[in-house]
């Protein structure tokens, strides 16, 4: 005899209903079972190796992720060592040939290697001197009664800001106009 029954969750099943007058032996029924515990025998094992794969994948992701973070920071660690060898140098220069003018000029360069290397690694500068007041990306130091100037206009940038993508590292410092 076939019996429907109904499971709010799954589709309805046909299951096979054997009624003890039905069956002769109780080898038939010792055998059903048998193949119930072997059938779940074989899905506890199978369900052991998907979490295994699924631990593995997970550890395996993980040593990944720390890879390539250290992998960007070789990389930021390599370019920063141009900014070192040009100050090394500096330090280097003998005091007879030394000049104020010398000294700036190495400063200069050596802040273009830097300026280079922050923009390869996609590092923003934010220099808003003489635009409109962003307090998303500048923080006001003070706030000078200007008439010539219109209100909230950077007037001096104490301290440059820097972004990375998206992300604001440190906001600019800066002075801001105000109502004379």
């Amino acid at each position: 005899m076939t019996e429907k029954m109904d499971n709010p969750f799954e589709e309805p099943v046909e299951i096979d209903v054997v009624s003890a007058d039905e069956t002769d032996d109780t080898e038939s029924g010792d055998s059903a079972l048998a193949r119930a515990e072997e059938e779940l025998a074989r899905h506890r094992e199978a369900m052991l190796r998907m979490q295994a794969e699924m631990d593995n994948l997970r550890k395996r992701l993980m040593r990944d992720l720390e890879r390539s973070r250290k992998l960007a920071l070789e990389k930021v660690t390599r370019d920063l060592l141009q900014v070192w060898d040009s100050l090394e140098r500096g330090l280097g220069v003998s005091d007879e040939s030394l000049t104020i003018e010398s000294l700036k000029e190495g400063q200069q360069l050596t802040l273009k290697i830097l300026e280079k290397v922050l923009q390869d690694h996609e590092v923003e500068i934010i220099d808003p001197a003489g635009q409109a007041f962003d307090p998303e990306s500048q923080e006001a130091v003070t706030v000078l009664p200007m008439a010539d100037l219109p209100e909230n206009t950077v007037i001096e940038v104490f301290q440059k800001g820097f972004r990375l993508h998206d992300r604001l590292i440190r906001p600019a410092m800066v002075v801001v106009s105000g109502k004379p």
